[in-house]
């Protein structure tokens, strides 16, 4: 019996250092593409400063007053983490990225679902080991008691990865509140022209 729980353990034990890992990663992730957006958004900004005041500086009308160009975000990085603190998977809602709603809800969902399964587990072994202690048997049934703490290990151990996948639904919020108003996408053209003998294909970006 004893044996069958530590190969047990040890699967979970595997488990969850991918699934931290994973989580590592993920975070890693979204870190790199904030500050490749942030210079990039650096750059740009840079770059219309310097068109503005080309067009100022050729324009016939002279201005006494100085001209300030400002840069106004849509979406408001802290208000996207009050959302996601108060919800997970709110902010990113507020920042219209709804394709992670779903992914959010459900790790979510998870992670909370086993914290509860391991917590009744612990409470349910726990009431069992105490009752098996009785005066003539003080360290009352150890199978028991081993249960226990084996679920009371499982339930600390979720809960810390549920803290760290609310942390990183925080970030993710803020993050994605920055780049909003910045559009990654590709534009791709794909046409096809019949020539005389060969087809042609072409795709431009």
């Amino acid at each position: 019996m004893y044996k069958k729980l530590s190969n047990k353990l040890g699967a979970l034990l595997i488990k969850s250092a991918f699934f931290l890992i994973s989580l590592i990663l993920f975070a890693q992730n979204i870190y790199s593409q904030y500050l490749i957006r942030d210079s990039e958004r650096e750059f740009d900004f840079k770059n219309n400063t310097h068109k503005v005041s080309s067009i100022l500086l050729d324009s016939l009308v002279i201005s006494k007053k100085d001209t300030v160009v400002s840069f106004q975000m849509k979406k408001s990085p802290w208000k996207s983490v009050l959302y996601s603190a108060i919800l997970p998977g709110l902010g990113q809602f507020y920042n219209e990225s709804y394709w992670k709603v779903p992914i959010i809800l459900t790790i979510g969902g998870y992670l909370g679902y086993v914290v509860v399964k391991n917590h009744n587990k612990f409470l349910d072994y726990r009431d069992q080991y105490a009752n098996s202690q009785t005066p003539e048997n003080p360290e009352g049934d150890l199978r028991l008691r081993s249960y226990r703490e084996f679920y009371r290990d499982q339930r600390d151990q979720f809960l810390l990865y549920f803290a760290f996948y609310y942390l990183i639904t925080l970030v993710d919020a803020y993050v994605d509140a920055h780049l909003y108003d910045f559009d990654v996408s590709e534009s791709i053209k794909f046409t096809i022209s019949p020539p005389k003998k060969f087809f042609r294909i072409s795709i431009s970006f």
